[in-house]
């Protein structure tokens, strides 16, 4: 167990709410620069949460030099700024700039706090270095080519190969991620691919790196993505129901990094460590969450995240997801969205945006729209349908950077 304990004063729990979320459109070639995709998505959350460009008084961004820093979208947006900060990192960043925004507004240092991820994840710099912009050789990347680790795809193909080997996961188990993704995303209006797929077409895509074939691997685009973090008492305030958050987990590790499978099982992800601060710190645990949001990056990275949470045995992933657990309607559903595998890849922050509206019973699907203008849920997840769950009060997200990094948050549907 851990050392944290979350019942001192040190801790937070449901003294902060994110009570704002904003997107662009994801796109596979926006025509923008990230300073305007960021400016609009930023306008959007605030806009969102019923608050002023004066409200807003803290902002923070991640990136991979391949973004526009805060101060600069700030600006555009004529909002002077109390605390900002502009960090490097990627999957596992979300989360913990959500945590860090609740202790520097917890310090005094501003009031409300937005976080936002802008980027031309297609058009511009794509992930593995490649496209207009592609990243240099680091001085880790030296040894990581040499051996042939040139791409996310190829980094963590070692961790499924042997996860594979370990508990006799199959292809077909992983496929099943994609599958159900596909589902959710044929439901979402925003999402990039809404066409639904079978465990054939994921088999039968090509083959990118074992055991990864194409459709395995997330959908690059280029958008832009933001939330508003304040105190619960302001948040009441605010135009929608508060989101809760009632743990936070930042950037927790393996004790090492770079090449961390010298150290602990290969086949298992930071998320062993994560967990024994999470859910103390929540004071709650994996059963009691009714829908997550699991990185995507690729198939295999959800199905390693929900077993080192704790929403299955170590080794049942590959079973708790096919027999339909994560699937709309189905035990816990995950990525309701669609994720990074279909709606559009942005570093994990919009899989906190979907499960921000799960929570207000507000997800923006292909329901009609009632005379207030909120959707009418039908619940009926067939093709073009509903993706709200139903009576949902609590959700968890997983944020991933490599096996060796994890972020969590546990989030509450608040009053």
């Amino acid at each position: 167990m851990s050392d944290i304990d979350a019942t001192t004063g040190r801790h937070l729990r449901g003294k902060y709410a994110i009570v704002g979320v904003g997107e662009t459109a994801y796109t596979r070639g926006s025509g923008q620069t990230t300073r305007s995709l960021g400016t609009e998505a930023v306008r959007n959350a605030i806009t969102d949460a019923g608050l002023t460009i004066a409200d807003i008084d803290g902002m923070m961004s991640y990136s991979g030099n391949d973004s526009t820093p805060s101060p600069t979208i700030a600006g555009d947006l004529g909002i002077r700024l109390n605390f900002h900060m502009d960090v490097i990192g990627g999957g596992s960043s979300t989360e913990a700039l959500i945590g860090i925004a609740m202790g520097v507004i917890e310090a005094g240092m501003c009031n409300a706090a937005v976080v936002y991820r802008a980027m031309n994840g297609y058009s511009q710099v794509r992930i593995g270095g490649t496209g207009r912009g592609g990243v240099g050789l680091s001085a880790a990347g030296l040894f990581d080519r040499g051996i042939g680790l040139s791409s996310a795809a190829h980094m963590f193909a070692h961790t499924f190969m042997r996860h594979m080997y370990d508990y006799g996961t199959t292809p077909e188990q992983v496929a099943m991620v994609k599958v159900i993704h596909s589902e959710h995303a044929s439901s979402n209006p925003k999402a990039c691919y809404r066409q639904r797929v079978s465990v054939d077409d994921v088999l039968n895509s090509r083959m990118i790196c074992k055991p990864l074939h194409l459709l395995d691997c997330c959908v690059e685009t280029d958008n832009a993505t933001a939330l508003v973090i304040t105190r619960i008492d302001r948040a009441r305030d605010c135009r929608h129901t508060p989101v809760v958050i009632q743990s936070v987990v930042g950037r927790c590790c393996k004790p090492r990094t770079d090449m961390h499978y010298q150290s602990g099982p290969i086949s298992t992800a930071a998320g062993q460590y994560a967990k024994k601060i999470l859910w103390p710190n929540a004071g709650i645990g994996p059963e009691d969450i009714q829908v997550t949001g699991a990185y995507d990056a690729f198939t295999f990275t959800t199905l390693l995240q929900l077993e080192d949470y704790g929403f299955c045995r170590k080794g049942e992933g590959g079973q708790y997801v096919s027999d339909g657990s994560t699937r709309l309607g189905g035990k816990r559903p995950n990525n309701t969205s669609g994720g990074h595998l279909c709606e559009g890849y942005t570093h994990g922050i919009a899989m906190v945006i979907e499960n921000v509206r799960q929570l207000r019973h507000d997800v923006d699907d292909s329901c009609p729209l009632g005379g207030d203008g909120r959707r009418q849920h039908t619940f009926d997840y067939r093709e073009c349908g509903c993706r709200q769950v139903k009576d949902v009060e609590l959700a968890a997200n997983m944020g991933w950077g490599t096996p060796a990094y994890g972020s969590a948050v546990v989030m509450a549907r608040g009053v």
